[in-house]
């Protein structure tokens, strides 16, 4: 359930290792002037004066949305062990949140930041309020796991131990354990005159020890950090297991010897962990990531989490070496750190967890699957296939599409952009396969993926090793999109063939994560991807597109168009709706350009999984927007666009969401979706998505959400996952028979 500045100047090449005709492995800024994008200057409708209170304030409805997770973890309907999975991702959400938005926030009243953000408030109030509302989350997270999950788990059979919880035999089991595995990993660091306060690194968990000499009767602190290299809970057989936390701190004396401990607590440290590579270092964009990575780890403290019943002067002692301020302190009953939980909702017990569904091959991809190999291009050369993962398998169609692309002697070329992708990834595997085979293979990695960063300078060394033209995008811009093109030479000449996505290229996100896919032989589409491309790794200033809006340079006011020419078909008694799917609604001239059309009368609907600014329902500025959310299962993760069009309905997918991020630094891209058939699919999923007896959560125009999951008898509504799970399970019945 998942949390960047400046424009271009230049584009960044590194060479394609061996075989490569490229030239040097760096191609210097000061080599050339390269402009590829304009950024768009934003969008303006007609110009009504509209209140200033009109914008819910962005951090805020960020955790709202972790609520909703947090409500899921809270739901005794759903499956026992779906509910501690969804009690480890509101854990991790918080953290990342706290990584990134809180310490921009901090950044912010640093610098002595005062203006107001356009929900009106300073940074110091933003801040105030969301440490105070994150504290609340995370006191009613840890009341969920102490007074239901765990108490549910154990009458279960599945057991989360204390210490003090164990039998005799298994606390010797433990120790046992301890002195063979733990105990010679572990490093006491003491702090006195000649030892200073020890670094602590960003979400480790650790051990406050206070341990007393004998001899001298003096007080002394040490650090133990909790290596987190071995399971967060410690199995014991038979569906026990105990907090590694514990294990340790029942041995300390082992650690130091001679000394009598005195007490332990259990603290953890939240860092700023957001990159910030600088234009100078931008020459070597690679060198500048890796030293940012390094430097990532020493970031400011944002958060520090302490179990309860801490010694007060140790809290003194740790607030004033981390400097922290009171309101940056959380106090919670341990144990600390519950993503550890992840590991316990892996248990085998299908009875505990949602039903297994396994995705199936696209319906207009099956009839391939006959043929050895099965042959993607031939279906493709009749019909687009419009895919929604994960209930059509990513592995049968957006893989195989690249496979098939590497091991076909027809194919000349292969290009494609990686954001995020697994590690152990089959479409990394294929492209070095093909360029091995002396196929082109131009592949853009973006380095700047947050929190993925190590993972693709590794991909891209790997790739240019191979012999594939490797690209780094452009200076001040990640480039986000996902495209994926094949050329390939066929009796009648060379003919193209496009993927565009709303996800990453990632086969294990793509079993979890829901997006859509255009497999096309489109020439318009391709004659626009294939031009991207070139601006991606040449020299080119093309920002119109036939049949794609391309940020930053077309989307935003691609999309203020079709907002206005919604307005005119209402105005003209003409069909009008708007339509939007996406992760985030933030961008202030988009939801301006919405409340302009709502006060016109054009009904607009709103589905989004995260935060939405715009405030929905408020008379005479937005009484004709309506705002919903879905969670669940998968992570709602695909962005759609769809415009009523007078009569004639147009979509778009893609990989932007509506923040200034997407619309101003990152190359984005959305496509218009050219068959009616797959126009009217994604409206008949939105149509649900909107309709009374789906389950959601209701946005109001205070910002408050509120969950309608069942009807007025108690009765469960419909889910919308579960929808598309049962309608992928007939289309496979049907094609067996």
């Amino acid at each position: 359930m998942s949390a960047e500045d400046g424009v271009d100047q230049g584009v960044l090449r590194v060479g394609s290792g061996r075989g490569s005709d490229d030239g040097p492995t760096e191609q210097s800024l000061d080599s050339v002037a390269h402009e590829p994008f304009d950024v768009e200057p934003p969008y303006v409708g007609d110009d009504v004066a509209l209140p200033v209170d009109r914008f819910l304030d962005r951090e805020l409805s960020w955790l709202a949305f972790n609520e909703r997770v947090l409500e899921l973890a809270e739901d005794p309907m759903l499956p026992l062990l779906e509910r501690v999975r969804f009690t480890a991702i509101f854990a991790s959400n918080l953290d990342e949140f706290f990584m990134v938005r809180v310490a921009g926030l901090k950044r912010r009243i640093a610098a002595g930041v005062a203006v107001p953000s356009v929900s009106g408030s300073t940074p110091r109030d933003v801040m105030s309020t969301v440490l105070s509302r994150s504290a609340d989350l995370m006191q009613r997270s840890a009341h969920l796991f102490h007074d239901e999950l765990v108490p549910t788990l154990g009458k279960a059979g599945i057991e989360l131990l204390r210490w003090p919880d164990l039998t005799g035999e298994e606390q010797v089991e433990a120790r046992e354990l301890y002195v063979r595995r733990i105990y010679p990993v572990l490093t006491p660091l003491a702090v006195d005159p000649a030892h200073p306060f020890p670094y602590i690194s960003g979400l480790s968990l650790n051990l406050a020890v206070g341990v007393r000499n004998p001899e001298s009767g003096k007080t002394h602190f040490a650090r133990v950090k909790i290596p987190p290299i071995f399971p967060r809970w410690l199995p014991l057989g038979e569906e026990r297991f105990v907090a590694l936390e514990d294990v340790i701190g029942a041995h300390l004396d082992l650690l130091f010897p001679g000394m009598e401990v005195v007490d332990h607590h259990a603290f953890r440290v939240t860092r700023n962990e957001d990159l910030e590579v600088e234009e100078d270092d931008a020459e070597n964009l690679l060198k500048a990531l890796e030293k940012e990575l390094l430097r990532r780890r020493f970031g400011p403290p944002v958060r520090l989490e302490v179990e309860e019943d801490i010694a007060p002067h140790v809290l003194e002692l740790l607030v004033s070496e981390l400097d922290v301020t009171d309101a940056e302190v959380v106090s919670l009953p341990g144990p600390l750190d519950v993503r550890g939980l992840n590991a316990i909702a892996d248990l085998d017990r299908v009875e505990l967890r949602f039903a297994r569904f396994v995705p199936s091959t696209h319906p207009d991809l099956a009839a391939v699957e006959t043929a050895s190999p099965a042959d993607l291009f031939s279906a493709l050369s009749e019909r687009d296939v419009l895919l929604h993962h994960p209930y059509d398998s990513f592995a049968t169609s957006v893989q195989r599409f690249i496979e098939q692309a590497a091991a076909d002697p027809q194919v000349l070329a292969i290009k494609q952009t990686l954001y995020r992708t697994s590690g152990d990834s089959p479409i990394i595997d294929a492209l070095i396969d093909a360029a091995e085979a002396g196929k082109q293979v131009l592949v853009l990695v973006e380095l700047k993926a947050r929190f993925d960063e190590q993972a693709n300078i590794r991909w891209a060394r790997k790739l240019e090793h191979a012999g594939c033209h490797v690209v780094y995008g452009l200076l001040g811009l990640k480039t986000h999109c996902k495209l994926a093109l094949v050329v390939r030479d066929e009796p009648d000449g060379l003919r193209r063939y496009t993927h565009i996505g709303t996800g990453n290229y990632n086969p294990k996100t793509a079993r979890l994560y829901e997006d859509f896919g255009l497999l096309t032989s489109n020439d318009d589409i391709a004659d626009d991807v294939t031009d991207l491309f070139n601006n991606l790794s040449g020299y080119s200033r093309r920002s119109q597109y036939r049949g794609l809006l391309v940020a930053p340079s077309g989307v935003r006011t691609g999309i203020g168009e079709r907002i206005d020419r919604e307005v005119e078909h209402h105005r003209a008694g003409r069909p009008a709706r708007i339509r939007i799917k996406c992760n985030a609604l933030v961008d202030e001239s988009i939801v301006d350009a919405l409340f302009q059309a709502s006060r016109a009368g054009v009904p607009i609907e709103i589905l989004t999984r995260s935060v939405c600014t715009l405030r929905p329902g408020v008379p005479g500025l937005s009484e004709t927007v309506t705002v919903r959310s879905v969670l669940g299962r998968y992570l709602e993760h695909s962005r759609v666009l769809w415009f009523e069009n007078g009569g004639d309905p147009e979509a778009w997918i893609g990989s932007a969401d509506l923040m200034h991020r997407n619309l101003d630094r990152r190359v984005e891209t959305l496509v218009r979706v050219p068959s009616s058939a797959h126009v009217r699919e994604l409206g008949e999923l939105l149509s649900l998505a909107f309709d009374d007896g789906t389950a959601s959560w209701h946005l109001g125009a205070d910002g408050t959400w509120t969950r309608h999951h069942v009807d007025a008898d108690g009765e469960p509504l419909v889910d919308m996952q579960e929808h598309f799970i049962q309608r992928a399970r007939r289309r496979r019945e049907a094609a067996r028979h």
